[in-house]
Formats: C-alpha cells, structure tokens, sequence
C-alpha cells in the first residue's frame, strides 16, 4: 500500500478559506474523502466549503475559478476508475495536469486529492471509511493547509 511513510502533518489554518471541490462519481467512495478532508480542515481550524462538479475532468477549472475568485487553498477529490477504453488514461492525465497547471499560474497550492484505481477496492481501501487503510482525503487537505502557510511565510 503506498500510504506507507506518509508524513504526520499538524499544521495551524486559522485564517485560511479553503475550498473543496469533489467529483461526483462513485459516491460511497467520495464521500469518504470529502469527510477525510472536513476532518482534517476542521482540525486545523480553516473554513471551507464543499463544491461539487460532474467528475474528475471539470475539478481544475473549478478549482481555478476558486483560487481566483480568494480561497487560500483548493482540495480536489475525484476517483478514477480504469475500464476497457483509454478513457481512463485521457481523464486522469487531464486532471492531473489540469490541476498542476492551475497551482503554477495561480501561485496557491492544489491538494491533490484524486485517486486513479484498477478497481473499486482499491478505493475503498484509500476513501478513509471505516476499515480503510488509508485517508487521501485527509492526506490532500492537511497537504494543501500546510502549503498555504508555507507559501504565507515566503511571501511574508
């Protein structure tokens, strides 16, 4: 499992809006890493609010109109799972390199939340729900918090 060696991060957001951005697709499994994320958020004492799109290709431009319309941060929470066409490949590249594209021009941090998966165990295993062995949820939330203090005290 790749959650192995992941970082404790316990940062303070106070003063950070935050917003999270989650596709609409395989809910039981979204819906873990939305409650991940609030997790995480609520503890480090950031508002946030929770958007919704369609699926993983719309998270960038989403987060973008976020980003630019104030929020310190942006959580973008999608799963992508393969199936008998390359449709898997075009929409995971898409939102990978759409929502990279949209931190660089927009100077703020993007927690990466989306899961790319052979199948469906796989995330369930990573959504945070109970029996899970992983949170990405709350592992793209507490990553985007703790990038946006970092990038508040280089800008000072």
């Amino acid at each position: 499992m790749s959650g192995a060696g992941s970082p404790e991060l316990q940062v303070d957001g106070t003063g950070l809006d935050i917003v999270v951005i989650a596709g609409t697709w395989h809910e039981t499994i979204g819906d873990g890493l939305i409650a991940g994320a609030e997790r995480a958020l609520a503890e480090a004492g950031a508002s946030y609010r929770v958007v919704r799109v369609p699926g993983s290709f719309e998270l960038p431009v989403a987060a973008k109109a976020a980003l630019d319309a104030g929020a310190d941060a942006a959580v973008a929470l999608g799963v992508i799972i393969r199936g008998g066409t390359p449709h898997f490949e075009y929409v995971s590249a898409a939102a990978t390199d759409g929502l990279t594209r949209v931190a660089l021009d927009t100077g703020k941090p993007v927690g990466f939340g989306v899961l790319t998966l052979d199948d469906e165990q796989q995330g369930l295993d990573r959504a945070g729900l109970p029996g899970s062995k992983e949170d990405k949820g709350r592992e793209a939330a507490e990553a985007a918090v703790a990038t946006a203090v970092l990038l508040r005290t280089l800008r000072g």
